[in-house]
């Protein structure tokens, strides 16, 4: 069985830092594994570690060489080889959207041909929260997003997943494999990267493809989305801060309170 994880870098900005054209300046700039993606990881490396059958993870990034520390700390967390898809033409664009992005991460998928594909709900950073549906569309999967529960069974070929819904409602579902399952933070533990595994982490293969090396062509990318501006918003709001006893305090809360109305 081969279960694909899509994984990707964000970035993490400082408390303060300086938006110089349409781009935040690099110092201000951490770069970290997505924490979706880590969550949807560690159910691959989990499933692959309990399983009695022959599982192999295989991660799969859209990102520049920068992102290769990440690639590996999937690595040194459990799966077994990686994808990395970068070329010239990914890296002139100013937004790489949902649907783009889908349309990459499905050239590896009809490569690869796993069994099961898994991806986090969203990245922390641009947060679109569609890629695992619409790659599930463009390769024809099965699919359930927001998964926060997942029990595989290789064996029949169905994944029996629970999944949130708005409005606080849940649902509980069989999907049939192949599938795309995006996973929601808090379905498992994901594991710190041992010593031993970030040494293992540097043997293992790490693959490098451009898009003619996956078969598709960069007019994929142009899917109308552009980045034209950016900017801090303002801040806005106000806040009392009260000083004193915790008599005194308490007094000009009950104050404040009769005078905005509340309790009236």
């Amino acid at each position: 069985m081969k279960i694909l994880t899509t994984v990707s870098e964000v970035r993490i900005l400082d408390d303060q830092f300086e938006v110089d054209g349409l781009d935040v300046k690099n110092r201000y700039l951490t770069y970290e594994l997505n924490e979706w993606d880590d969550y949807a990881l560690e159910e691959a490396v989990q499933y692959a570690e309990a399983s009695d059958e022959d599982v192999e993870v295989v991660t799969v990034t859209v990102g520049p060489q920068r992102a290769e520390e990440t690639i590996r700390q999937g690595l040194a967390k459990g799966a077994d080889r990686a994808i990395r898809v970068w070329d010239d033409a990914l890296d002139a664009e100013s937004v790489l959207g949902p649907r783009s992005k889908a349309q990459v991460l499905a050239a590896v998928v009809a490569d690869e041909d796993p069994d099961l594909v898994l991806t986090g709900v969203q990245t922390g950073d641009a947060a679109w929260g569609a890629t695992g549906v619409a790659l599930a569309a463009a390769v024809d999967y099965a699919w359930a997003a927001v998964v926060n529960d997942l029990d595989l069974d290789a064996s029949t070929g169905q994944a029996s997943v629970h999944r949130e819904l708005e409005g606080g409602l849940a649902e509980l579902t069989d999907v049939d494999l192949p599938a795309v399952l995006t996973i929601q933070t808090g379905i498992n533990q994901p594991r710190y990267a041992s010593l031993r595994g970030i040494r293992q982490a540097q043997q293992k293969p790490l693959d490098v493809e451009t898009l003619d090396d996956i078969g598709v062509d960069a007019s994929v990318l142009d899917d109308g989305l552009e980045l034209t501006a950016l900017y801090e918003p303002e801040s806005e709001g106000e806040a009392t801060v009260f000083e004193g006893s915790t008599e005194e305090m308490t007094a000009e809360l009950a104050a404040l309170l009769r005078e905005k109305g509340v309790g009236a």
